[in-house]
């Protein structure tokens, strides 16, 4: 009888293993992301077209993030009422960590 369980009791101790195992991983592999990233890419048009010359409307926000983007005007869909003013407004509401606002023009 022990014969026949013996597969299932090894694999159910090596799941309960490998669960750990990805569990642990997860909690001290973790990646931070600037939570601001994900606001400034919901104001952007989100076309993802490249038009700006980044991958998407993810890159773009990220550049704009990072310091890399200084002209917003690279978004062509953006129109400035809509997309570019929202933007700098919500720059100028949330610094970066050391109280830096990023310097971003139209």
């Amino acid at each position: 009888m022990i014969d026949a369980l013996f597969p299932f009791i090894i694999l159910g101790g090596l799941g309960i293993l490998l669960g750990i195992v990805l569990s642990l991983a997860n909690q001290y592999l973790q990646v931070q992301e600037d939570p601001r990233i994900d606001d400034i890419e919901k104001l952007l048009p989100n076309y993802n077209c490249g038009a700006c010359g980044t991958p998407g409307c993810r890159a773009f926000a990220t550049g704009i993030v990072d310091g890399e983007v200084k002209n917003l005007s690279r978004c062509k869909p953006g129109k400035v009422d809509k997309h570019y003013n929202p933007i700098l407004e919500y720059l100028k509401d949330h610094p970066n960590p050391d109280g830096s606002i990023i310097d971003v023009k139209i």
